[in-house]
């Protein structure tokens, strides 16, 4: 008879005790350790297998390599964070914040690939609320099948009954296994089931795609053995007061993790944005002052993102500082450096910053726009048109050089920018660029007589 016993998990880390402790000793978070109760299955039942084979082990030069074809999901942008498709047995967890498109974007890759027989396993909705999203979402459900079921042992019987090519799983925090006695979501329930997710897929070749729920930090909930479990680790992100989604890797086994993915949320589901420089950059009527260009990279893929700054007089004494999709504490530094090297006054002076489109950015290259936009909106002069920026800004005032610059130089060109600032450090080997003049700078001084000369006289 199988013996059960009294435990105490970490839900940070699933650091396991045998008494309540206030500290992880693992992890060092505080207040995590939730009491559970733990059942030992016989050994009979940790025997059990999705083959009949049993593997043996063999010396490396005796392997023989197999070359299996990628699944495309029929979505290019998810294609490129994988690598180029869906690795057959590989295991992939999402995450992200609740509303932000997580079931969505699964459906939606579910049923615009009907070239893959897929079974969607849902524990939080039934079929006909998923019916009604995917009634909305307009694809091709002739090989889709949905599966109402929190039962990990009844969802293994039903995929092996199928055989299906793809599997989604929403969520992993809503199912249950019976070799654990515990509840749905606890740190014992979610590792266990995730160990036999990736077992199941390994040993019948199934690509298994699973949602994870978040924290209030941002992590995936759950034991952080999650996370190294899986093959792949996608990050949905966005505002929800804006349309543009970010789906970000930051774990792939089987390509870079430098990829990101930007989705527009439509009625109709997500669409795929290929040029998001554009959109990221607004059309303006005339030249108007407080707004620079940034040439900036997220992961590998490089964006123009138009930056906007106000400068005020401070009206209640002690000055704001505000900055959204940018890190203040970054801002503040900046505004110390214009002011000490400069001579920039901003001690008695509001400053906001807003990256336009809801995106965040954490590219040190966005300094040198950061700058100008403020500048800009200080003098209350535009900023020469058909510009862009792109330099890491020095505590010392030096206009630092930044990575790939070559690649935001083609991005620039590409959308028609006439001219790109940016470090004198970064000239050299740089390509013969045909269309767009290279400005060169190492100083703040530079910058001010370079931007706003022509606007003074």
């Amino acid at each position: 008879m199988a013996k059960t016993r009294i435990a105490y998990f970490c839900q940070r880390c699933g650091f396991e005790a045998a008494k309540w402790l206030g500290r992880c000793p693992s992890c060092g978070e505080w207040n995590t350790f939730v009491e559970e109760p733990v059942h030992r299955a016989p050994a009979a039942a940790a025997e059990y297998s999705f083959t009949a084979e049993r593997p043996v082990a063999q010396r490396v030069d005796e392997i023989t390599p197999v070359e299996q074809p990628r699944l495309s999901v029929e979505n290019g942008e998810v294609n490129r964070l994988l690598g180029g498709g869906l690795v057959p047995g590989s295991l992939v967890l999402i995450g992200g914040e609740p509303g932000i498109g997580k079931s969505t974007l699964s459906l939606q890759l579910a049923l615009h690939a009907p070239s893959l027989k897929t079974l969607y396993v849902s524990g939080e909705e039934s079929a006909q609320q998923i019916k009604l999203r995917a009634d909305r979402l307009r694809g091709d459900g002739s090989n889709c099948h949905i599966l109402g079921e929190t039962c990990l042992e009844h969802i293994f019987e039903q995929a092996q009954q199928l055989r299906p090519q793809f599997i989604v799983v929403d969520s992993i925090q809503t199912l249950f296994t019976g070799r654990v006695e515990s509840s749905a979501g606890s740190v014992s329930q979610v590792r266990e089931c995730a160990a036999q997710l990736l077992r199941f897929a390994k040993q019948t070749g199934i690509a298994v795609f699973i949602i994870g729920h978040i924290t209030k930090d941002g992590s995936i909930a759950g034991p952080k053995v999650l996370e190294h479990i899986v093959d792949v680790v996608l990050q949905f992100e966005g505002d929800g007061n804006h349309a543009y989604r970010l789906l970000r890797s930051s774990k792939n086994r089987f390509g870079s993790t430098a990829e990101t993915g930007i989705f527009e949320m439509l009625g109709s589901g997500l669409r795929e944005v290929s040029n998001p420089s554009e959109l990221l950059i607004t059309q303006h009527d005339g030249a108007l002052s407080g707004v620079a260009v940034a040439a900036t990279l997220d992961g590998a893929r490089p964006l123009v993102i138009e930056t906007q700054a106000l400068v005020s007089s401070a009206a209640y004494g002690t000055p704001q500082r505000s900055a959204t999709g940018f890190d203040v504490r970054r801002m503040n530094m900046l505004l110390a450096v214009l002011e000490k090297r400069a001579g920039f006054r901003l001690a008695v002076k509001d400053v906001f910053l807003n990256m336009a489109g809801g995106l965040r950015v954490v590219d040190p290259a966005a300094d040198l726009a950061v700058a100008a936009a403020i500048l800009s909106s200080g003098f209350d002069l535009p900023v020469p048109p058909r510009c862009c920026f792109a330099a890491e800004i020095g505590l010392t005032g030096e206009i630092r050089p930044v990575s790939r610059i070559d690649q935001r130089i083609a991005e620039a060109e590409k959308l028609g920018f006439d001219t790109i600032f940016i470090s004198r450090y970064n000239q050299k080997g740089l390509p013969e660029a045909k269309k767009i003049a290279i400005a060169a700078i190492s100083k703040m001084d530079g910058l001010l007589r370079a931007v706003f000369r022509d606007s003074q006289s």
